[in-house]
């Protein structure tokens, strides 16, 4: 029986100040290329659409084409979450806002000429500007001619509409997204159960989280009925019945969306009324745990990623489908998000170990940290490297994405219960609430030591240490100095505290291995929560395009195969067979191999997954 609705909230964004050195210069990159990108090219096509004449045009690769306008909602998102974000400084906080109310206010202006509510980005394929809507109603999806995904796109506008709304008030933004969605509302109220079908048979976006969303804020009916024909029941029936390869063939960042939405349906209208009715969503948050365990547990890389060539393939066969196009980025931001709804409608930490193995070691992994650009794809095969996207030419999905994950660095990692504080993830940081201040200062896994600095309490709380799954053992802790118990549950450790108390919590770091269930002898190693990887050298670094003009590294696979001794003792006790050098490891292999964190490795090729015989 699945626990439901728990009491826990959330920390704000704006509560939150990460002082992590990597993740500050991660945050610094992403806020510099957000300001470097003009409001008035992303508005262009709305502004031409509309009828407005403009000087801007618009920004090339995606951009250009028929998925015109998605990058505005992501940039929405990105530059809302910046301006709230206290680790951002004052001065560049106040320009992102300008950018909000410049983007909301330019979109206010089209929806008026317009008149209908509509806004669209995109080049016109017809005179219609709704012509990519009336297509996809037909079955007509060329997406050179016809329609590229356009109701994706309209999620990410919506979306960003409600997101900017929600972190910076301010009231525009909610007025547009109000507007638009009963735009939505009236166009799918109007359709048979026939085009409905045909509807959902193309890529939507998260439709239904979006309009979920919005209904919790204007609380119109239409909006929740809207969001619910986005609720594609066939898809949550089978998933639902655990059924072996259900998932084959699927386009994953097409289907981890829809069980957003139903999670959304689940924490926005559960156990209330609509329309006089009382809604009962708890089949939603059952077909929402049962999508995210089947991905997890059968489709899922060592980096907390999947996919390959952004489909899902048949249950347990991941070795068989390491190529140099896995793991799309987008997909693990969207499983983010679902694993932090799990977490607030259950409480199970399990979803915050995979929140925290996927933020380091999939969406820390994704960005240059040199130039703050983004990846596509991340190559679990041997011998490829990482390619990033560039400021003005590619605009892909992941770039989008990519504006969102580095401007919102903080979530994830508290929450309140009452008068308890979760820490989830063990990453220096500040937290502020009204009444209670926390310092998290942690060198994990290098250090294996979190200090925890109470520095205002109204009133001694509970502090609730997530029991993470990397511990090699059993963590032990002093409170100002002194050994203090632990108390154990629900996968956590709790103690007592006051203001002014410092707490020093020790967990036990070691090498740990995983291996894949086709892999046989291919096995990937991580230090604590740290992925590693070897580096394989810069040589001959080329790239090639496939898909959608999206840039892979090019060439074969570069199969990485060592011996050991005794691999039985390898298998029990892999810390043996290492020798730590700083940030390095050493395995004790022939030929021996140089590991280190893989976040952290951009300009070489790599091997997560190394084969190990005896």
């Amino acid at each position: 029986m699945m626990k439901l609705k728990t009491n826990l909230q959330a920390a704000e964004l704006s509560q939150v100040t990460v002082t992590d050195g990597y993740c500050k210069n991660a945050l610094e990159k992403e806020v510099a290329y957000l300001l470097s990108l003009q409001e008035g090219r992303l508005l262009a096509g709305f502004y031409e659409n509309a009828g407005i004449k403009t000087p801007f045009v618009r920004y090339g690769g995606w951009e250009s084409g028929l998925m015109g306008g998605h990058t505005l909602g992501h940039y929405l998102t990105a530059v809302a979450q910046g301006s709230v974000n206290p680790a951002v400084p004052e001065n560049d906080r106040k320009k992102l806002f300008q950018k909000v109310k410049n983007l909301v206010d330019g979109l206010a202006e089209c929806q008026k000429a317009v008149g209908t509510g509509f806004v669209w980005g995109a080049p016109k394929c017809e005179s219609n500007i709704e012509a990519q809507f009336d297509h996809v109603e037909r079955g007509e999806t060329d997406i050179e001619t016809q329609a590229w995904v356009p109701w994706y796109t309209l999620h990410k506008i919506l979306a960003g509409l409600v997101e900017a709304y929600k972190f910076t008030g301010y009231a525009p933004a909610l007025s547009v997204a109000e507007k638009l969605g009963d735009w939505v509302a009236a166009r799918a109220s109007s359709w048979s159960e026939e085009t409905r079908k045909t509807v959902l048979e193309t890529e939507y976006g998260g439709m239904n989280d979006a309009l979920y969303e919005l209904y919790s804020l204007t609380e119109k009916p239409q909006h929740a009925f809207a969001a619910h024909v986005f609720d594609e029941e066939e898809l949550f029936d089978r998933v639902l019945s655990m059924q072996p390869n259900v998932l084959d063939d699927l386009h994953a960042n097409t289907t981890i969306p829809k069980f957003l939405g139903a999670l959304n349906r689940y924490l926005t209208l559960h156990g209330s009324e609509l329309s006089g009715e009382k809604v009962d969503a708890s089949r939603y948050l059952r077909a929402a745990a049962c999508f995210f365990e089947t991905v997890t547990t059968h489709h899922t890389y060592a980096t907390g990623g999947n996919s390959e060539w952004e489909r899902f393939g048949k249950d347990d066969v991941l070795d068989a489908e390491r190529t140099n196009c896995n793991c799309e980025t987008c997909n693990v931001y969207n499983m983010l998000k679902l694993a932090r709804g799990l977490f607030l409608a259950t409480g199970d930490k399990k979803y915050c170990d995979y929140y925290d193995n996927a933020f380091t070691n999939q969406i820390l992994s994704s960005q240059n940290p040199e130039t703050g650009m983004t990846t596509y794809f991340q190559a679990m095969a041997s011998g490829y490297f990482k390619v990033f996207s560039t400021p003005e030419q590619n605009f892909w999905c992941c770039t989008g994405t990519g504006m969102e994950n580095f401007t919102k660095l903080g979530d994830g990692i508290y929450y309140r219960n009452g008068k308890s504080l979760f820490v989830e993830r063990y990453l220096s940081s500040v937290y502020r609430g009204e009444e209670l201040e926390v310092e998290l200062i942690c060198g994990f896994p290098y250090d294996n030591t979190a200090k925890i600095k109470i520095r205002k309490a109204n009133e001694p709380f509970l502090l609730c240490l997530r029991l993470p799954d990397w511990a090699a053992g059993y963590p032990e802790a002093k409170k100002n100095g002194s050994p203090v118990k632990l108390l154990e549950g629900s996968g956590h450790v709790t103690v007592a505290v006051k203001e002014g108390d410092e707490l020093e919590l020790t967990i036990p770091v070691e090498i740990a291995m995983k291996g894949l269930p086709d892999g046989g002898n291919a096995f990937a190693f991580r230090y604590g929560g740290v992925l590693l990887s070897v580096g394989l050298g810069s040589e001959d670094m080329r790239t090639e395009q496939t898909g959608v003009a999206v840039t892979i590294p090019s060439g074969e696979p570069r199969e990485v195969t060592v011996k050991v001794g005794d691999l039985y003792a390898l298998f029990e006790e892999p810390t043996k067979f290492f020798t730590r050098e700083g940030e390095n490891f050493v395995m004790k292999s022939e030929p021996p191999l140089n590991f280190s964190p893989h976040f952290k490795r951009y300009k070489e090729r790599y091997a997560i997954y190394v084969r190990v015989k005896e």
